[in-house]
């Protein structure tokens, strides 16, 4: 593995450090002067409150992979609500539990399965004989069959569901002795799924599906691990966020699938930060964080096997809410600060979407469909987002949003952009707000697929 340091930065009103439960919004605090850590020097001298990036101590290293090996995110503590959709890679496919209607606490849930690459999107429902439990998970292959998990007493269960004429099929895959098991994002060469059980002082991955003989454990991880992300096409590199097992910060490592899961360091922003990997970009190298390097937790940037810093973009940072990003553009090849990025911001009136690019340095905020499940969507690599949605009027739907264009500041308020590097606008000069999302109706929207 090549160390290479990179961007330190926060934005957006960030998650909770603790790997053990889901993020929650942080504390509004003053906009613009997060308190520094300890030895957070900028390297250009100026001091931390009128900093906009934080040049981590530590390094973000570039996960490689031997060419000998063999190709084999959201956080892993937590079972996902009914209703949520997981997408597979190429966002071809999607799959979500739903329920029949019903009165409250009497409603029959069972997958569902929605094809999205055609002219049309359209759900095929997936019911067997019997209702799922809520708390089952399911994801999408590459081939339209549906990997369900399903917890039974002490164990879980894994099948993959498949529509056979007007019924559905089911392929038992076998078993795993745990009691807790959490579906990772499913792997992108579109074959294999894999699962994460995670205990106190190690966390075993088991592939459930595409291997030979049912789920078996292809890596042990010392440490408490969370989260999940795919680092590579292959389905190789997988980045956890881990606590060691004496305890100390949450750092984000690579898993390499190809070599019996050998795992090396892959965020070190500062010594006793914690950071988190979101998201990866495969093509361009885009990486989504999220670390508490400043003081607080605040979301960033950096580019996998960069040696510049980690940037904590200022436009991300909203009072009163949580941003969350869930979609990077791919084909940007080598131009990570071209990716569109689509973010889940979540505050008092609800959720909605927003779009953002590293060099554009403004956060453009849209209304979501009604129907919308939080931070479902994907884009297609020439800039338009795709926003599944489900309502009353629409069982199956998707709504496109065409990725805005970035104007520069200098434009809008007549002053000069001012900064080293291209840096963000000081919180000085303008502070983030919380915009009113702009209305569907009047986004840049060319059209809304559903079926017939």
């Amino acid at each position: 593995m090549t160390a290479c340091a990179i961007e330190g930065g926060t934005a957006g009103a960030a998650a909770t450090a603790d790997p053990e439960a889901e993020p929650e919004p942080e504390e509004p605090g003053e906009p613009g002067r997060p308190e520094a850590p300890a030895g957070a020097d900028r390297e250009d001298g100026e001091d931390w409150e009128d900093a906009e990036e934080y040049a981590g101590a530590g390094e973000i290293e570039e996960a490689e992979a031997s060419p000998s090996g063999a190709g084999a995110r959201p956080f892993a503590d937590a079972a996902p609500p009914p209703g949520r959709f997981t997408l597979t890679a190429d966002g071809a496919y999607a799959a979500r539990l739903t329920a029949a209607p019903g009165p409250p606490g009497e409603r029959a849930w069972y997958p569902e399965r929605w094809t999205l690459d055609g002219p049309e999107p359209y759900a095929v429902p997936l019911p067997l004989d019997q209702p799922e439990e809520p708390d089952s998970e399911v994801a999408p292959l590459a081939d339209g069959r549906v990997l369900i998990r399903r917890r039974v007493a002490d164990r879980q269960m894994f099948s993959l569901l498949y529509p056979t004429g007007p019924g559905t099929g089911e392929l038992l895959l076998g078993a795993v002795g745990c009691a807790e098991m959490t579906l990772l994002p499913p792997s992108p060469d579109g074959r294999c799924a894999y699962a994460l059980a995670a205990g106190e002082d190690h966390a075993s991955l088991w592939r459930v599906a595409g291997g030979a003989f049912g789920p078996e454990e292809v890596a042990r991880i010392p440490g408490h691990c969370s989260g999940g992300v795919w680092l590579d096409r292959a389905g190789r590199m997988l980045a956890l966020d881990r606590r060691e097992p004496g305890g100390g910060p949450v750092k984000a490592v690579a898993v390499d699938l190809g070599r019996q899961g050998e795992v090396t360091p892959l965020l070190q922003i500062a010594p006793e930060s914690n950071d988190r990997l979101l998201l990866a970009d495969a093509d361009s190298g885009l990486l989504l964080i999220r670390s508490d390097a400043p003081g607080h937790d605040r979301l960033g940037w950096g580019v996998l096997g960069s040696c510049l810093p980690v940037r904590f973009p200022e436009c991300l940072r909203l009072p009163d809410v949580a941003v969350t990003p869930f979609a990077v553009q791919p084909g940007q090849m080598l131009m990570p600060e071209s990716c569109a990025v689509a973010l889940r911001i979540d505050g008092a009136p609800g959720s909605w979407v927003g779009v953002w690019r590293p060099a554009g340095r403004q956060l453009h905020q849209f209304a979501a469909p009604l129907g919308w499940v939080p931070g479902a969507g994907y884009w297609s690599r020439d800039g338009v987002l795709r926003l599944p949605y489900a309502n009353g009027a629409t069982p199956c739907g998707v709504a496109l949003l065409d990725a805005p264009e970035d104007v520069e500041p200098s434009s809008v308020t007549g002053r000069t952009s001012g900064g080293k590097g291209g840096g963000e606008p000081s919180a000085a000069d303008a502070a983030p707000a919380v915009c009113k999302p702009v209305p569907l109706g009047q986004a840049p929207l060319h059209r809304a697929a559903r079926p017939d």
